[in-house]
C-alpha cells in the first residue's frame, strides 16, 4: 500500500531568467560550447581535408595529386585514430563515464533491494547524476563510431556483434532508470523494490557484457602487450570504476550536506575499494609485459602514473583511514579520486600505445617519416577536437543533472 501522506512529484518549469543565470547552467554551457566547437572541428577532419580512397588511386594510378591526397590520409592531421595510437580520448571518456554512471545506479538499486534508507532518502539525485553519466558517456561514443553513420546500427542490426547488442540494451536500460525515479519522487514504495530488482539485474547484464566485451577488445590487439598481459582485465574495470562510483556519491553526499550517517558508510566502501585497487594495481604490474612495465613505471609515463597512484590510492587512503579527517579533507579525498581513477584510463589507454606497432616485423624500431628522429614510444597527445568534445561531456552530465533537479527537485530527500 502506498504512503497516501507523501505528496506527489512536483513539476517546476524553468524560467529564462533562470537558465540564463544559474551557476551550474552557465558552466554546462561553456562545456558544451567547446563539445560543439570539437563536433564542427571533427567533421571538418573526418570529411573536408584533403584524402583520396582506393578507388581514386584506382582511377588515376599516376597521379601526384591523388598519391599526396593518400599521404594526409594515412599520415596527415584528418581524422583522430592513427597509426600510432588506434585508441583513442573518445575511448578513455566513454570506459570512465559509462561504467562509473552504470556503477552509481548499480549500488543505488542494491540499496533499495537492502533497504538502506540513507541512501534511499537520497536515490533520486544519485540515480540521476548515474544516468546523467551514462548518457555522457553514449554521446561520447557516438563521436567515435562517426554519428552521422549511427542509422546503419539500426538498419543492419548485427545480431552477433557484442559492441551492437549494447544499443537495445541501453534503449530499455535507461527508460528503465527514468522510471524507477519517477517512482521514488512519488513514493510508489511497492513499485520501487520490483523496478530496483530489474534495474539490477539488467544492470548486472550490461556490466557483464560491457566489461567483458571491453577486455576482449583490448586483448584482441595483440601488438599491444600492456592489454594482453593486464591480468582479468574485467576485474581492473570494475574496481577502477567503482572505486570512482563510491567516491563521486561521496562528493554529492558532501554537497548536499547530507547526514553522518550516509557519509561514514560512504567513507568506509571507499576506503574498502581504494584498498582493493592499490594490491590489484600491485600484482598486475608484475604481471604486464617488461618493457611496457618500465615505460610506465620508469620512463615516459612515469609522472602520471604515480600521480595517478598518489590521486586515486594514496590521498585518498590516507585521509579517510584517519578517524579525525575533517569534512572539507574527505570532500577533497572524493575529489582526488575521481581526477586519480581518469588519469589512471588514460594511462591505460595511451600507455598501451606505447610501442604503435614499432617492432612488428621483429628488425626494430621504424620511423614514421623519412627525416623524423626514430622512436622508441610515443606518446600521442590527442587532438583539439577530441579534447573539447570530452570537456563538452561533462558539461552534459552538468546540463542534465541541474534541468531534472529545477525541474524535478531530484535532489531532495524523499
Amino acid at each position: 500500500m502506498e504512503n497516501s501522506s507523501s505528496k506527489p512529484m512536483k513539476i517546476t518549469l524553468p524560467t529564462i531568467k533562470q537558465l540564463l543565470s544559474d551557476r551550474v547552467l552557465l558552466i554546462s554551457y561553456a562545456f558544451l560550447i567547446l563539445a560543439v566547437f570539437g563536433i564542427v572541428e571533427m567533421v571538418y577532419e573526418r570529411y573536408f581535408l584533403l584524402s583520396a580512397s582506393a578507388f581514386d588511386a584506382g582511377l588515376n594510378p599516376g597521379s601526384r595529386a591523388v598519391a599526396e591526397a593518400m599521404k594526409e590520409a594515412v599520415f596527415g592531421s584528418g581524422g583522430e585514430v592513427k597509426r600510432e595510437a588506434p585508441w583513442s580520448l573518445y575511448i578513455v571518456n566513454y570506459m570512465y563515464m559509462i561504467y562509473v554512471g552504470s556503477g552509481i545506479i548499480f549500488i543505488v538499486a542494491l540499496a533499495e533491494l537492502a533497504e538502506i534508507e540513507c541512501i534511499k532518502r537520497v536515490a533520486a539525485g544519485f540515480l540521476t547524476l548515474g544516468l546523467a553519466m551514462v548518457i555522457a558517456g553514449l554521446v561520447t561514443i557516438m563521436m567515435d563510431l562517426n554519428v552521422l553513420n549511427l542509422s546503419s546500427m539500426l538498419l543492419y542490426p548485427q545480431y552477433s556483434s557484442g559492441m551492437w547488442l549494447m544499443l537495445p540494451l541501453y534503449l530499455v536500460y535507461v527508460p528503465l532508470v527514468i522510471f524507477e525515479i519517477y517512482l521514488i519522487l512519488n513514493h510508489k514504495k511497492s513499485w520501487i523494490k520490483k523496478i530496483a530488482l530489474l534495474i539490477l539485474i539488467l544492470g548486472l547484464l550490461i556490466e557483464f557484457i560491457e566489461f567483458y566485451i571491453q577486455a576482449k577488445l583490448f586483448d584482441m590487439n595483440s601488438a599491444r602487450h600492456l592489454w594482453t598481459t593486464y591480468p582479468i582485465l574485467p576485474l581492473y574495470f570494475m574496481i577502477s570504476s567503482f572505486v570512482a562510483s563510491i567516491a563521486i556519491m561521496l562528493f554529492y553526499a558532501h554537497i548536499i550536506r547530507e547526514e553522518l550517517k550516509l557519509l561514514l558508510m560512504l567513507q568506509k566502501i571507499t576506503l574498502y575499494l581504494v584498498i582493493a585497487l592499490g594490491i590489484y594495481e600491485v600484482i598486475a604490474y608484475l604481471f604486464i609485459d617488461k618493457k611496457w612495465a618500465e615505460i610506465i613505471l620508469f620512463g615516459d609515463f612515469k609522472y602520471y602514473f604515480y600521480l595517478y597512484i598518489l590521486l586515486a590510492v594514496a590521498i585518498p587512503f590516507g585521509s579517510i583511514f584517519h578517524k579525525h579527517s575533517k569534512r572539507l579533507i574527505y570532500l577533497g579525498a572524493s575529489v582526488s579520486i575521481v581526477v586519480g581513477t581518469y588519469l589512471g584510463k588514460l594511462i591505460f589507454v595511451y600507455g598501451g600505445n606505447a610501442y604503435p606497432m614499432s617492432d612488428r616485423f621483429g628488425v626494430g624500431f621504424e620511423k614514421y617519416s623519412e627525416y623524423e628522429v626514430l622512436k622508441e614510444t610515443i606518446f600521442f597527445m590527442p587532438p583539439l577536437s577530441e579534447i573539447a568534445i570530452v570537456i563538452g561531456s561533462f558539461g552534459v552530465v552538468l546540463f542534465i543533472f541541474r534541468m531534472a533537479d529545477i525541474i524535478f527537485s531530484v535532489s531532495k530527500r524523499v
